[in-house]
């Protein structure tokens, strides 16, 4: 199979990061032809005069929708494409240099219709960011539930970091409404439709999260309130590892009160593992300060997450409401 990518990149209101990202591709050691297009999802901050100064350097397409959200404005972008394998980037996204040599390295010793890659730590972000940024990624919190380095067919790739070939985005029907969620919920149904998706472990991006810890425990609620929902409508795709971050906190909040009765085993336990986390975060960055804020990251993820994941749990299982109806901002509006 003869490979021509097509990068698609949904923005809203992020004129500034769509020129790293471009720069990142300007600067890509990848030889061949690749084009990219992006989806402006009905931005008041357009990037059209971004895209225009890299139009002698890049092959770019350039469209600009009303807002219907980023699942809607991928299948858009993947509609109007050239290519016949398609990579979703978001556009807080920063490619090194060697990104799209790794991914057709992958994909020519062992094709597979759809892929996830990593992402890591720039040396440029933030202590805040490289610390969310580790809780996210790290074996020792939720970094593992998509699927390990040797996983095919079970490997849930992120919309962030993410490929699929034009066979399996037609077959498959693309992005839905839901959103956060709606990449494990395409990948579940590449899988139904006999695709396997993998890990291309070398193919990694800088993924910045411009997020402060109001906006990380916002989205990692919204993520422990879709998961049900996706449980729900791929039954056999749940895991008993999704309430993780829930019985988590319930076990930290026992382990508290259990001290007052002079049981401190538990919380020892908990101890050890904070200890861990700290000493993994400290390495791997080389930093104390994003190690203490690690701690403070994942006790944010796992209360965020635990608590939407059970309360999401508990209304699917008790209302006889759709999953829109009790969760409306979960989901993108239908286009009229």
């Amino acid at each position: 199979m003869n490979l021509y990518f097509s990068i698609i990149v949904p923005v809203y209101n992020r004129p500034d990061e769509v020129h790293e990202l471009l720069q990142s591709l300007q600067e890509q050691e990848f030889t061949d032809d690749f084009e990219v297009v992006i989806v402006e999802d009905g931005s008041s901050e357009r990037s059209d005069d971004i895209v225009e100064g890299f139009n002698d350097n890049l092959n770019i397409s350039y469209y600009f929708k009303p807002n219907s959200g980023p699942g809607d404005s991928r299948n858009f972008g993947m509609q109007n494409a050239k290519g016949n394998y398609f990579i979703i980037l978001d556009s807080d996204c920063i490619l090194p240099p060697q990104y799209l040599v790794e991914v057709e390295k992958e994909l020519k010793a062992n094709f597979v219709h759809c892929f996830g890659g990593p992402d890591a730590a720039h040396e440029s972000f933030t202590t805040v960011q490289k610390a969310i940024n580790y809780v996210m990624t790290s074996i020792f919190t939720t970094g593992g539930i998509r699927g390990g380095k040797k996983s095919v067919g079970k490997f849930q790739p992120r919309s962030f970091n993410m490929g699929i070939s034009k066979t399996a985005f037609e077959k498959a029907g693309g992005f839905g409404r839901i959103h956060p969620g709606e990449d494990p919920d395409l990948t579940f149904r590449i899988w139904k439709a006999d695709f396997d998706s993998r890990l291309f472990p070398k193919a990694f991006v800088y993924h910045k999260r411009r997020i402060d810890w109001n906006k990380f425990y916002i989205q990692v609620n919204k993520f422990g309130s879709v998961r049900p929902i996706l449980n729900q409508w791929h039954p056999g795709t749940a895991k008993l590892t999704y309430w993780f971050p829930s019985f988590f906190m319930l076990g930290l909040m026992t382990s508290i009160a259990l001290i007052f009765v002079k049981i401190y085993l538990p919380l020892l336990l908990y101890g050890i593992y904070f200890a861990l986390l700290f000493v993994g975060a400290a390495v791997q960055n080389k930093n104390l300060l994003v190690a203490f804020y690690a701690i403070f990251a994942v006790l944010t993820q796992f209360t965020g997450y635990g608590l939407g994941f059970l309360r999401s749990t508990i209304l699917l299982n008790f209302s006889k409401k759709e999953p829109e109806e009790l969760f409306p901002k979960l989901f993108f509006k239908r286009k009229s």
